[in-house]
C-alpha cells in the first residue's frame, strides 16, 4: 500500500459523493421546471421537492466549499477548481475565485473584524448579519444569472408557480440554511466563550441531524481545526475529539 491511497480513496469518495449531489440536482431542477405541473392532486408533493432541492443546493455549495481546500481531490487542484467553479455556476452564478478569497480570509480571520462572513456591528443579530453576509456576495454577476435563468425560463413558458416555487424559494432557502447553520450558529458572539481563535462552536447534532442540516458543516469547530478533512469525514473527526476530551 502506498502512501498516495487515503488521497486517492478521498478523491473517490469526494468526487463520486459530488457526482451524486449534482446529477440529483440538475434532475429535480429539470423534472421542477419542464416535467411538474401544479393541480390539486400534485399540489402535496411540491413542499417535499422544494425541501428537497434546497437540502441539495445547500449541498452544491458544500462541495464547492470542499473544493476550496483541495479536499474533494487532494493534490488535484485544477479539478478541485473544476468542479468548485461549476457548481457555484449553477448554485447561483457565483464567481469561484471570488468566493474562494473569501473563504481563505474567513479561515485567516474568523469571527472577527477582518472575516468577511461576519458581521462585526451586528454579531449576535440574525436578520441584520444576514442582510450583510447576502450583500457582500451576491453581487450584480449573480444577479444578472438569476435573472437571465429567469428570463429564458418564462419566455419558453416554464409556468411563473413552477419557477417561484421550485426554484426562487429554495435557492433563498438554501442560503438561510447555509448561513444559518453555517456561520451564524457556529460564529455569533452571545456571551459564551470560544474555545480558541477559530471563534467557532460545533453543534451536538447527531450524524443523521447533522446531515440534513448543514452537510456536517454544523460540526464547524473540527472544520476550522482541520480544513483538509472533508464534509463526510467531519462527523468521524467530530467523534475523535469526543473521545479524546477535546
Amino acid at each position: 500500500m502506498t502512501s498516495t491511497d487515503p488521497y486517492r480513496s478521498q478523491t473517490r469518495i469526494g468526487v463520486s459523493l459530488a457526482l451524486a449531489i449534482g446529477l440529483a440536482w440538475v434532475a429535480l431542477h429539470l423534472f421542477a421546471m419542464f416535467g411538474f405541473r401544479f393541480t390539486p392532486a400534485t399540489w402535496p408533493l411540491a413542499l417535499p421537492m422544494a425541501a428537497m432541492q434546497c437540502w441539495l443546493s445547500v449541498g452544491m455549495f458544500i462541495v464547492a466549499h470542499d473544493a476550496m481546500h483541495g479536499s474533494l481531490a487532494p493534490g488535484r487542484p485544477q479539478l478541485n477548481a473544476r468542479v468548485g467553479a461549476g457548481v457555484l455556476l449553477l448554485y447561483a452564478g457565483f464567481g469561484w475565485r471570488t468566493l474562494r478569497d473569501a473563504h481563505f480570509e474567513h479561515h485567516r480571520a474568523p469571527g472577527s473584524e477582518g472575516d468577511p462572513d461576519f458581521d462585526a456591528a451586528h454579531p449576535s443579530h440574525f436578520w441584520r448579519w444576514y442582510t450583510t453576509f447576502l450583500l457582500r456576495y451576491f453581487g450584480w454577476q449573480s444577479a444578472l444569472f438569476v435573472c437571465s435563468v429567469v428570463g429564458f425560463y418564462a419566455l419558453i413558458g416554464v409556468p411563473l408557480a413552477n419557477i417561484v416555487l421550485l426554484y426562487g424559494v429554495p435557492a433563498i432557502a438554501s442560503s438561510l440554511q447555509l448561513f444559518y447553520f453555517g456561520t451564524y450558529r457556529p460564529h455569533r458572539h452571545d456571551g459564551e466563550a470560544f474555545a480558541d481563535h477559530h471563534n467557532a462552536r460545533t453543534e451536538t447534532f447527531g450524524t443523521l441531524a447533522s446531515l440534513a442540516s448543514c452537510f456536517h458543516f454544523g460540526y464547524h469547530h473540527e472544520h476550522h481545526l482541520s480544513p483538509n478533512v472533508p464534509w463526510w469525514g467531519l462527523p468521524a473527526r467530530r467523534r475523535a475529539r469526543v473521545t479524546d476530551g477535546r
